[in-house]
């Protein structure tokens, strides 16, 4: 074989550069070249030998010679120009020439040479042209038709060539041998190319389907799935062919389904592509070998199959190719970029609340301190009285009081978000805490005409938690409720046990929230139906506050509301909130559905408080 690689180096250093870069072009080239330089090599090499035998060759042996070098120029025609269709349209005609010219000296349709266009079509059949083989056959029956036509009309010369018919005959044997010999093996070289390169190809791909991460799937019309990679089963946890048929829709989110549907459709009924995006159920096993199920993102990118070549490769047409990726973390990024937007709206509004906020909250008790400050500072010119100072100085003082009370609030929300507000876990009766908080509202249920109820049981147990804390709760909660709650209403505190939680509520019949307010709830300077004209005080804060001190308990805030007919807010805290309290600076809180229009009585009640407003006296009566 070492023998024969000089020669298959030369030719195919003869094929055409432009073809090069495909190797079945190439194998076809050189196909092609090699038989005919051969055949016409052999044939130059053996002429001198048989005019030595021979001596002075006749016309008719001149021109069988001419028609066996001929191939060497056809050769070199697709050497130089790499037309490989006009290259063996050449050698068709130059074929069905040299047979008729032969035919013809050597008696039409009964030479020997008469036979040898059946050669023609066939070997046109290996350029694997339609155009090509059509051309040749043609030849091909145009010069047999010819040739009986010239024996039907007597136009040929009746000749004796007997003694040179069988030299002839051996030698154009001899030559037909060859030259099929070199058309057989340069079809055979070409099938075993076509062969090989053909499973490398399919290799090729089996490997790049093998280690992409992404999934190629084939779909029906109507999304079912007909063929996906092995990589599917890294991305989707189970066997590929487990996803065939509607086993990948049956996966499909639920809500995700009609989208995964119409992607197919329009790329189908558009001829384009499509992408969309889905959600997927996956199972996944842990070290432990537990398995657990959860759903993954999916961005599909699918095309319509394309017609010509799904023809040839004896596929539907109306079919489509995907390719599947998983996107959960770019999802999750995509989230996380969401929530730090609204993170930020929410920080620029409440800058925005705060300062609408400070300007009236600090400026009002501001300019009472400075303009009555003032008064006094100039009290010999003004000839103020004894009362009249005491009457300054006292709005001086609550004016003084409300700053301070302002900046507090701002200074523990400022220490809850920064996790610097330490809690001080004590046993204490929660009973007495709430009844002291409802006495500091003596003045202000006298003066809003409002009714405090309390529903405290006697066997209401101690709680480890932080008194300070509860305290501050308790008095925002019912600052708010009778804030929030106009003339002649009551606001009521209900305690009770729940397992290893407590339940205080405090509930209102007062202006309620809205459905549109009630998500903000909580919100640090934000205020249900707030606006720069504020009807009421307040910074904000309270609930704010309320909830991070829950939540530094490990508890939660859960409220009910309906416009214009109150509110009631549940505070659900751990018994002992060391052992119990979760690591987080902020409560839940859980809007429930709108509250009935009046409070339910607990027929398990031992004992209630009600505290009335009456002319300077808070009456406290007990009922078993």
């Amino acid at each position: 074989m070492k023998l024969l690689d000089p020669i298959r180096d030369y030719v195919n250093a003869l094929v055409h550069p432009s073809v090069q870069h495909d190797a079945l072009t190439t194998a076809r080239h050189r196909a092609f070249i090699a038989p005919r330089l051969i055949g016409s090599s052999v044939a130059l090499v053996a002429f001198p030998a048989y005019l030595a035998m021979r001596g002075v060759p006749s016309m008719l042996e001149i021109v069988v010679f001419a028609w066996l070098v001929a191939p060497i120029l056809t050769a070199y025609f697709l050497s130089r120009t790499g037309r490989y269709e006009s290259a063996h349209m050449l050698s068709s005609l130059a074929m069905t020439g040299i047979i008729t010219i032969v035919a013809a000296k050597t008696g039409g349709m009964t030479s020997f040479a008469a036979i040898w266009l059946v050669i023609v079509p066939l070997e046109a059949s290996l350029s694997a042209s339609r155009r090509v083989v059509a051309t040749a056959s043609t030849l091909a029956l145009c010069a047999a038709g010819l040739l009986m036509f010239c024996n039907t009309a007597n136009l040929l010369p009746q000749l004796d060539i007997v003694n040179d018919h069988a030299t002839l005959a051996a030698l154009g044997i001899i030559s037909a041998a060859l030259y099929a010999t070199g058309i057989a093996l340069g079809a055979e070289s070409l099938a075993r190319m076509s062969f090989w390169l053909f499973y490398a190809e399919e290799d090729r791909y089996r490997l790049l389907a093998r280690n992409m991460t992404d999934v190629i799937t084939r779909h029906g019309p109507n999304g079912a799935v007909l063929f996906a990679s092995p990589a599917a089963e890294s991305l989707f946890g189970m066997p590929a062919d487990e996803l065939h048929g509607h086993g990948l829709f049956d996966r499909v989110h639920v809500g995700d389904r009609p989208a995964y549907l119409t992607a197919f459709s329009q790329t189908l009924s558009e001829e384009e592509g499509q992408s969309v995006e889905f959600r997927v159920r996956r199972e996944f096993t842990d070290a432990a070998g537990k398995t657990s199920v959860r759903f993954i993102w999916i961005e599909m990118r699918c095309r319509p199959l394309d017609r010509a070549g799904g023809e040839q490769a004896g596929l539907n047409s109306r079919e489509v190719v995907a390719v599947m990726r998983d996107i959960t973390d770019r999802k999750a990024q995509e989230l996380g970029l969401e929530e730090a937007r609204s993170e930020a709206e929410r920080a620029n509004d409440a800058k925005g609340r705060f300062i609408a906020t400070m300007s009236h909250e600090l400026r009002t008790p501001l300019n009472v301190i400075i303009g009555f400050s003032e008064m006094l500072m100039k009290e010999t010119e003004m000839r103020l009285s004894m009362d009249r100072r005491n009457e300054y100085a006292n709005l001086i003082n609550q004016s003084g009081h409300h700053l301070l009370s302002v900046v507090n609030g701002i200074l523990d929300m400022s220490k809850i978000d920064t996790g610097e507000f330490v809690i001080r876990a004590e046993p204490f009766a929660p009973a007495a805490v709430i009844t002291d908080c409802g006495n500091l509202f003596a003045l202000k249920l006298i003066e809003g005409g409002l009714e405090l109820r309390f529903d405290l049981p006697d066997d209401l147990p101690e709680i480890n938690a932080d008194k300070r804390a509860l305290k501050q709760i308790m008095i925002n909660l019912m600052s708010n409720a009778i804030k929030f709650t106009d003339r002649g209403g009551w606001v009521k505190v209900v305690a009770r046990t729940d397992q290893r939680d407590i339940l205080i509520s405090v509930e209102d019949n007062g202006i309620g929230i809205s459905a549109e307010d009630m998500p903000q709830i909580g919100n640090q300077f934000f205020q249900a139906r707030s606006s720069y004209d504020r009807p009421h005080d307040g910074t904000g804060l309270g609930l704010s506050i309320v909830k991070g001190l829950v939540g530094l308990h490990g508890g939660e805030v859960m409220i009910r509301s309906t416009p214009g007919k109150g509110t009631c807010i549940t505070l659900r805290m751990p018994i002992d909130c060391e052992a119990s309290r979760a690591a987080t600076n902020s409560a839940k809180i859980v809007h429930h559905l709108p509250i009935d229009p009046a409070p339910a009585e607990t027929p398990a009640v031992r004992a209630e408080t009600t505290m009335t407003a009456s002319d300077n006296k808070l009456p406290v009566k007990l009922r078993a």
